[in-house]
């Protein structure tokens, strides 16, 4: 097992070199990067209409900076690090991330770990209560249609968790701030931030209770779509466990169906579950919270990262990705090993032997 946890830490090295490489060459390509964009901005124009490509052409600064003065240009240059070559950029950011040191914004006037440390309580709290609530949810309603296949609670509860998948978070949210939010006649939830602007003053439970009051219309939101496709895989997972030998002659030594359910099937069932969790973690983390936070006036992670993308704010880009990559590639390592938790019967050293 260990030989295999350390198999799987390695590869995460050449992973990260590999997929920054292919970012870094993807943003070279990019047209108005941070040079182009504070010149245009010296020369009052907007940075979207800078033509050209990226900072290593020639040609589009030349024509973004018309009138000023070259040595301005190449201070400019040398402000963003572009006054180098881009295989020793490439080489001076893996060397410094190395140290985890990810560098500074371009345009916070932060360090990208401090930003990265601002952010994160928002989109924690948007991802972990989700995730938590969904599995607590889809689990236990996936496993009570599985045991009453068929039944009138099995398709009333699948047509409801298919209209939610149908629905677009986004949308969903859109609903919830029309009706529980001043839309209507109802003005039960708050719809900016996290906390209220009274947080400081409020007591201990206070706070507890003003905390989980703004989280109610983004966590829903963005658990909506969640249920259908754990629920069903939970479903179909006991459904093709129920019918096997082993569950036919446990039930014919005496067992209650509880304990074959839960003693038995529930232990090779909850192995496709399992192995969905580091998926779903990632997903809700850092692909689903960007437009509930829009929508929500939430200022996490999600937002940070589409925002220093526009602006071409390279070292809060670089330094994200090298993150969040690092993240999800531990949560898949950490999913791994929770088959073993599930099932101990499963090896993989004996596996990679």
């Amino acid at each position: 097992m260990w030989a295999y946890i350390l198999r799987r830490l390695l590869l995460i090295i050449p992973t990260l070199v590999i997929i920054l490489l292919v970012n870094f060459v993807i943003v070279q390509a990019a047209p108005g990067g941070p040079v182009e964009q504070a010149i245009a901005h010296l020369q009052g124009i907007g940075g979207a209409s800078v033509s050209g490509g990226s900072a290593e052409t020639s040609s589009t600064t030349s024509r973004a900076s018309r009138g000023l003065d070259p040595q301005l240009i190449k201070d400019i240059e040398k402000q963003y690090g572009f006054d180098k070559p881009a295989h020793e950029r490439l080489w001076l950011m893996l060397t410094s991330y190395a140290r985890l040191d990810f560098g500074k914004s371009f345009f916070r006037g932060a360090t990208v770990t401090d930003l990265i440390l601002q952010k994160m309580p928002v989109t924690i709290s948007l991802g972990l209560w989700a995730t938590l609530i969904t599995y607590l949810v889809s689990i236990p309603l996936g496993i009570r249609k599985a045991v009453h296949h068929g039944s009138h609670f099995d398709i009333w509860s699948s047509t409801a968790i298919i209209i939610g998948y149908a629905m677009p978070a986004f949308l969903f949210a859109m609903f919830l701030i029309v009706v529980f939010a001043g839309g209507t006649s109802l003005n039960w939830f708050p719809v900016r931030g996290l906390v209220s602007d009274n947080f400081d003053s409020l007591s201990t439970l206070g706070k507890v209770a003003d905390y989980f009051w703004h989280l109610v219309l983004p966590v829903t939101a963005l658990v909506i779509g969640g249920f259908a496709t754990l629920t069903i895989l939970t479903k179909n997972s006991f459904l093709n466990e129920i019918t096997r030998q082993y569950v036919v002659t446990a039930r014919a030594k005496g067992l209650s169906e509880r304990r074959v359910l839960y003693g038995h099937v529930f232990r090779n069932a909850m192995l496709l579950v399992v192995s969905g969790i580091p998926q779903a973690f990632i997903s809700v983390f850092f692909a689903g919270s960007l437009l509930i936070e829009v929508i929500f006036s939430l200022d996490g992670l999600g937002r940070m990262s589409y925002e220093a993308a526009v602006s071409r704010d390279y070292p809060v880009v670089f330094g994200s990705l090298f993150i969040f990559t690092l993240f999800g590639l531990l949560i898949k390592l950490v999913g791994d090993l929770c088959y073993t938790l599930v099932d101990p019967r499963i090896d993989f050293a004996a596996r990679n032997a």
